[in-house]
């Protein structure tokens, strides 16, 4: 039988070896592994009390074992996807929940945990440990392990077709983005673009083998367009295109239509919900995190739109004159918005997204990451060039403290063809301990910037560069861990709606001028972002900051109403539930054939499903944390380390609303979110 290195332990991924026929044999034989692991595991519990080590370790173990075999298969999925491997992928989901949803309604180990936690023993467990126990219980429940049989066995179908339904939202999304593209032979229509733009459509046509110029729609090649072209016939069409992607409308209409998906994963959400006791899918997503109640998080979105619709309306307003008196547009379209808020933002500040780019080639925005990560955690950054890696753009990295390794971590910088949209951070391996040594965490950070021409350094917007931070900031929170148990090590067991804040907490060294001094570095001079440019980037950061607040709230009010009202909305209703949303708190103008909602994954493809609003939950709590900063000093080393030391270090050992009290000392406060946004008190 030849080898399969998907059922070997690695250290890191082999990549390299790693091939579709690999997948479905791995899979299987694990999943028989695991089984008959639980199932000796929970004979031996009921023969003796369990403990820690004879029951939680061992469970531990097993799970570990079957994610290192499923994460790179999962990974490459997402960033090198082929038909082979997307086949190969997508053929070992049901399998997979199949077995998540035995583990998680087994009576016998539900018997067994319960048991740990009832022993004298479950005193003397660490913090962690406890955390993890009462995690498990909770989640037994929540997976229905109290349901008569023909429940559960409806909730297993569920959760087996959800899990493919998924994949196949995410799958025709990424399809309908590959299928849209516009060759031009020349520039004539291209007048307005930025030469960066000009260089990256000419690459994705030199890339097929043809000449001119490739618009496609990845962020890299669609944004310039709808920012910088003067042809508005131009934005009109590639807009089209975007806003119709996986649906009914637009250029490749009903080819990938997400819409019956939709319809289906939200009826099943609803059934699911109320099979495990819930009135909606709205209040079963909400038992895991730190908001309360459905009311609380409607409550909290619309006080942030009404905080923000007076000063949302006025931007607006003096965005439509702009156009009117200065661009001669009569009548904003949508396509309009992006392209006469980017004139608009020059006329204002005489600065542009461009015109930082110099400032920001892509090796100096990692290096100075990496020195504030330094100078804020006194952990070293070093590329190892030696790791095994799965794409030529790809580097692995190990994180060093006191000479020691601690983590790793793949940076996967640029767009390409099979590549799945968005920035997004993942676990490759979790900290934990096993057989007494340390397993090291090691993450993915995935990104979708420019990819560099040529000889040239990719450079970066200013609002990459923020992405690169946003998601470096996951990276942290997964590799400065210091838990050793699995399920509450990095990013595991923190509440949804709180695992934002160490990724918006460093957004803001890219608005610092201290923080800047590190990342930038002039392409041709190596001269950091001159004071000017500064001034004009702070002047301007809070640009149409309002419209920006109300466009989360809207996608954040529709995500969570549609799995709160509508039992099993048709696509029409969903359609309905959006319009109303966008008629309460959106200021921009919009057109029937948008439906954005057909390709919305992070509620339909993601973990964010009646948890959108976790963005500007978390925002609350990074900007008051980021306060703590302002106070003592940009990287004031005190402040850091208490930073590392209560949010970072605990992960999901603790409550987040007790993490935070630790380090601000009070409960947060929602009034350093709208000072750093700009919104003005009423």
């Amino acid at each position: 039988m030849s080898r399969n290195p998907l059922l070997e332990r690695h250290t890191l991924p082999p990549f390299g070896e790693i091939r579709p026929e690999h997948v479905a044999p791995s899979v299987d034989t694990l999943l028989e592994e695991l089984r008959d692991g639980v199932e000796a595991l929970v004979a031996e519990a009921e023969q003796a009390t369990p403990t820690w080590a004879s029951l939680a370790a061992p469970l531990e173990e097993l799970s570990d074992r079957l994610a290192q075999a499923w994460s790179p298969v999962s990974h490459l999925n997402s960033t090198m996807s082929t038909p082979e491997l997307r086949e190969a992928h997508d053929g070992c989901l049901e399998k997979l929940s199949a077995y998540s949803t035995w583990i998680s309604q087994h009576e016998g180990l539900f018997r067994a945990w319960q048991a740990l936690k009832d022993s004298p023993d479950f005193a003397t467990l660490s913090d962690a440990q406890q955390r993890a126990v009462n995690n498990a219980l909770r989640d037994f429940r929540l997976a229905g392990v109290d349901l008569p049989a023909d429940k559960k066995q409806r909730s297993a179908e569920i959760r087996s077709r959800l899990s493919s339904l998924s994949s196949t939202f995410s799958n025709q999304l990424l399809d309908a983005t590959q299928a849209w593209s516009l060759d031009l032979e020349d520039d004539s229509r291209l007048g307005g673009l930025p030469q960066s733009a000009l260089d990256t459509l000419a690459a994705n046509a030199e890339s097929k083998g043809k000449k001119g110029y490739r618009i496609t729609l990845d962020f890299p090649s669609f944004f310039p367009v709808l920012s910088y072209a003067e042809d508005r016939e131009l934005r009109r069409e590639v807009y089209t295109a975007f806003v119709t992607r996986a649906s009914d409308q637009g250029p490749n209409a009903g080819e990938y239509d997400n819409a019956p998906i939709m319809e289906e994963t939200l009826a099943l959400r609803r059934e699911m919900a109320e099979l495990m006791g819930f009135a909606t899918y709205a209040d079963y997503s909400l038992a895991t995190k730190m908001a309360d109640s459905p009311s609380q998080v409607v409550g909290f979105l619309d006080d942030l739109a009404e905080r923000a619709l007076d000063q949302g309306q006025q931007e607006f307003s003096e965005l439509d004159a702009f156009a009117k008196d200065t661009l001669g547009l009569e009548a904003l379209a949508p396509w309009d918005i992006g392209f006469a808020s980017e004139k608009l933002r020059e006329a204002r500040y005489a600065i542009s997204q461009e015109q930082l780019r110099p400032y920001f080639p892509a090796p100096k925005a990692v290096q100075g990451l990496f020195s504030v990560v330094e100078r804020l955690y006194g952990v070293q950054v070093e590329r190892d060039s030696d790791a095994p890696t799965y794409h030529p753009d790809v580097g692995f990295y190990r994180l060093y403290e006191n000479g020691a390794p601690i983590a790793g971590f793949y940076l996967d910088l640029y767009a390409r063809e099979g590549k799945r949209g968005g920035a997004w951070m993942d676990e490759c391996r979790v900290r934990r301990r096993r057989d007494g040594e340390l397993q090291l965490p090691v993450a993915y950070l995935t990104c979708n910037f420019t990819r560099p021409v040529g000889d040239k350094p990719a450079l970066l917007t200013h609002d990459e560069v923020t992405t690169l931070f946003h998601e470096f900031g996951h990276g942290l929170h997964h590799m400065l861990t210091r838990q050793d148990v699995a399920d509450v090590s990095g990013i595991n067991g923190v509440a949804w709606d709180a695992v934002e804040l160490p990724s918006q907490f460093m957004e803001n060294f890219c608005w610092e001028r201290e923080g800047l001094d590190l990342i930038s570095g002039h392409v041709e001079t190596g001269e950091p972002l001159p004071d000017e440019l500064f001034d004009k980037l702070i002047a301007a950061k809070n640009f149409q900051s309002a419209m920006g607040l109300l466009r989360q709230v809207e996608l954040s009010l529709f995500d969570f109403r549609l799995h709160l009202e509508p039992a099993a909305p048709s696509a029409a209703e969903i359609q309905a539930l959006l319009d109303d949303v966008r008629a309460k708190v959106s200021v921009v103008p919009r057109v029937d054939f948008n439906r954005f909602q057909n390709s919305f994954g992070h509620i339909f493809a993601g973990g964010y499903a009646a948890g959108y609003y976790s963005y500007k939950w978390a925002e609350v709590l990074s900007a008051d944390a980021w306060s703590a900063f302002e106070e003592a000093g940009t990287f004031d080393a005190e402040t850091g380390a208490r930073f590392r030391r209560e949010i970072l270090e605990q992960g999901g050992a603790r409550d987040a609303a007790d993490l935070f009290k630790a380090f601000r000392g009070r409960d947060p406060s929602i009034e350093p979110l709208l000072r750093h946004s700009g919104i003005r008190a009423a």
